[in-house]
């Protein structure tokens, strides 16, 4: 119960790192609220929680939409009175060379990833105080720190986040507001799923010297030390979860 009384607001919660973190959240003690463009498949995740006794409760959520913030933050304190802990995980890749991206694309990858992190960074720092404090943890990746080929507006995207969160981190510790990022390596997703399909698991498992991809409940143990009072003197901070990619 490492997560007693916490209230946490997930987004990209239907699958994948998001719904682990969820399940881990509520294993912990949390009350999670699941956000997502997917209502059915988050509502099954929030539906699979009540099941084993945990308590969660699913919302729509576009995170490039700022009203659809400030809906998603207000739904949580009139139902918990607080908001503690929010994982910004939403995001979205597209496979294309700096050459052969079309800026529609870029700007695609960019709006998910790095202004949908900041839009909720943005709406939760008025709850979080409210709260007397909280945590922060947006998901970012390996390759915010390294660079590799293809998927520029994805890596440029994470560099953002990473940023972002130190800016955060600095910006709100006087409000006893924690920001850390997470940096995981190459994960087995539903979003990856196709990728690997055509031949390039092999290619990423050769990479990763630990020898195998991540799953996501690798990164969901470090939400749940990020959110949890252990980690109550971190802030500003990288956690790399990969295998040791950037360690080469």
């Amino acid at each position: 119960m490492r997560l007693e009384g916490k209230v946490a607001l997930v987004t990209g919660a239907a699958s994948g790192i998001g719904a682990e973190i969820s399940r881990f959240f509520a294993r912990e003690g949390a009350k999670v609220v699941l956000a997502d463009i997917s209502d059915e498949q988050a509502e099954g995740v929030a539906s699979e929680i009540r099941r084993a006794s945990g308590e969660a409760f699913s919302v729509h959520l576009n995170v490039t939409q700022e009203k659809e913030w400030q809906r998603a933050i207000d739904l949580v304190e009139e139902r918990y009175g607080k908001l503690n802990v929010l994982v910004n995980n939403a995001g979205i890749t597209e496979r294309k060379t700096i050459e052969n991206a079309e800026l529609e694309s870029w700007h695609k990858v960019m709006e998910v990833n790095a202004t949908g992190t900041f839009l909720g960074t943005k709406h939760a720092i008025p709850a979080m105080r409210r709260a007397g404090g909280g945590s922060i943890i947006n998901i970012s990746s390996a390759h915010a720190i390294i660079g590799d080929v293809g998927h520029p507006a994805y890596f440029a995207s994470k560099a953002a986040v990473r940023l972002l969160t130190k800016a955060t981190a600095i910006q709100h510790a006087k409000d006893k507001i924690r920001a850390n990022s997470i940096h995981p390596g190459f994960v087995e997703t539903p979003m990856t799923a196709a990728f690997h399909a055509s031949g390039a698991r092999e290619v990423r498992i050769a990479k990763t010297p630990i020898g195998r991809l991540a799953v996501p409940a690798d990164i969901a143990w470090g939400a749940v030390f990020l959110a949890s009072d252990e980690s109550s003197y971190m802030t500003g901070s990288e956690l790399v979860i990969d295998g040791g990619v950037t360690a080469q």
